[in-house]
């Protein structure tokens, strides 16, 4: 039965509820006059405290995914695009991954860490080595990082990820310095959650990979990661343990689309009626080829037009969560979804275990990568790239340490406020890194964007106060001003 309040897995992602929804959005993709109300009632409006958005649930979003009415199409990418601008503005956040270990005892069909693949290195850092990878991501100008490692008790225990994320806040390097650590790994238990947040992370990202019970567990033959309730039920269990922002996403490509995309915003209600806070982020990764996996075993693709439908839709339905793409994608398809939804991406990826440290941006190990990395651009060609294109690249984390975390930043978000602070954190972060990594094309870029982008902070202390900050950080100052 299906009840969004419940805490059991086979409950709040129920299959009966995701088939029915499929029934009721093919049934009404052709009704022109309930999709407009759909559309009408996602559509912001403004309030005495702002702006609000109503959202969607997953049956009125499926029946915008399911029309295939190209008129239809547009209204969505223009609605999408016009409740970005109102909660994200031109902001990309940027981040970067980090590979901490590739071993793993799961036995997953779809990732080369997978216990029996005897064609990659297994390789699991030091903390000499995890030094040397932060620094080097410090030298790139990155200031977020999502840790990843594969699941192993004896390798890669929760005691070396808790001193993975030590380590690397630890380390100041010239002006650089990690400023947030998002973690990316295995389920685990509520005191481990207790643990990984008294480190201090930022958000426990997790992605499900598919909500469809029979496939995942035929994806998942062995290892802890075959319990489809556990690994479920994992967000509720972090949110118990003290983590305010979790993570979401599935691997497009694994089953059905349609019922994913269902899947995600049932998982997103749910934590919203059980926790009062929705997801922080949801990832939408696509499958890629990688070692010892043929993608011609796999035969629920999507091509970059429904992707970037999927990522409309999704806008539209969370319109106050934030969205993550990743370099799996290429130059031309991140283009496309950045304004139909997306407000993170990373730059100058590797995948690999130890990708950065003694590589050139040119150079890149392949030895160890977990999937091929379509965008392969240095984390400079992405900022300017973003630039060009007018958005901000921001490298803010003022919410996340100022507490403004959870139900707190999404009271803001909800009713447009966060903006007040986001755009100046923004050209701040901006200028510390046109100041201190930038090429002098890209700082060029840059200064003049920052001139035209601060004229728009509204109120005139706060625009004021701004200024002198940049001024400071551009003469060579202190750093890690925030509002």
């Amino acid at each position: 039965m299906y009840d969004m309040r419940s805490l059991k897995a086979e409950e709040f992602i129920n299959d009966e509820e995701i088939l029915e929804t499929l029934k009721y959005a093919d049934e009404h993709k052709n009704d022109l006059a309930l999709i407009d109300e759909i559309l009408e009632k996602a559509r912001p409006k403004k309030t005495g405290r702002g702006v609000e958005c109503a959202g969607l649930s997953h049956r009125e979003a499926s029946v915008l995914l399911a029309c295939e009415d190209t008129a239809v199409t547009e209204k969505v990418f223009a609605l999408a695009r016009e409740i970005k601008e109102a909660f994200y503005g031109d902001r990309i956040v940027m981040f970067a991954p980090l590979y901490l270990s590739n071993y793993c005892v799961n036995k997953c069909v779809y990732c080369p860490y997978h216990a029996q693949n005897k064609e990659i290195p297994r390789k699991k850092l030091t903390q000499d080595e995890v030094r040397d990878e932060v620094i080097a991501l410090q030298d790139m100008g990155h200031k977020r990082l999502a840790i990843e490692a594969g699941e192993d008790p004896v390798n890669n225990p929760i005691e070396y990820i808790l001193e993975c994320i030590n380590t690397i806040y630890s380390i100041k390097h010239k002006n650089g310095a990690i400023r947030r650590v998002n973690v990316n790994i295995a389920a685990t238990t509520v005191e481990n959650y207790k643990k990984l947040h008294d480190a201090g992370i930022g958000t426990y990202i997790l992605f499900q990979e598919t909500y469809h019970k029979e496939s995942y567990e035929k994806l998942h033959p062995a290892g802890p990661k075959h319990n489809y309730a556990y690994h479920t039920e994992a967000m509720d269990r972090a949110m118990e343990g003290g983590i305010d922002d979790v993570g979401l996403g599935v691997l497009f490509g694994l089953d059905k689309y349609r019922y994913e995309f269902a899947g995600i915003l049932m998982h997103a209600e749910h934590l919203e009626a059980v926790h009062g806070v929705g997801p922080h982020t949801i990832s939408v990764p696509r499958l890629r080829k990688a070692s010892d996996i043929d993608l011609k075993d796999f035969d629920n693709g999507i091509d970059d037009d429904t992707f970037a439908k999927i990522v409309a839709c999704i806008r539209i339905a969370v319109p106050y969560t934030g969205m993550i793409i990743s370099t799996r994608e290429s130059e031309a398809c991140r283009e496309k979804v950045l304004g139909l939804g997306v407000s993170q991406i990373s730059g100058g990826s590797r995948t690999s275990v130890g990708g950065y440290a003694g590589y050139t941006p040119d150079e890149r190990p392949h030895d160890t990568e977990q999937f091929d990395v379509s965008d392969q651009r240095s984390l400079d060609e992405v900022v300017k790239w973003l630039m060009d294109l007018g958005y901000i690249p921001s490298f803010c984390t003022a919410c996340y340490r100022e507490g403004r975390t959870g139900d707190r930043f999404m009271a803001l978000c909800k009713v447009g406020q966060i903006q007040n602070c986001c755009h100046p954190n923004a050209l701040m972060t901006l200028q510390e890194y046109l100041t201190d990594y930038a090429s002098p094309e890209t700082k060029a870029v840059g200064e003049k964007l920052i001139e035209r982008e601060i004229l728009n902070v509204p109120d005139e202390k706060r625009r004021q106060r701004a200024i002198d900050y940049l001024n400071e950080i551009k003469n060579g100052g202190k750093r890690d001003f925030r509002f």
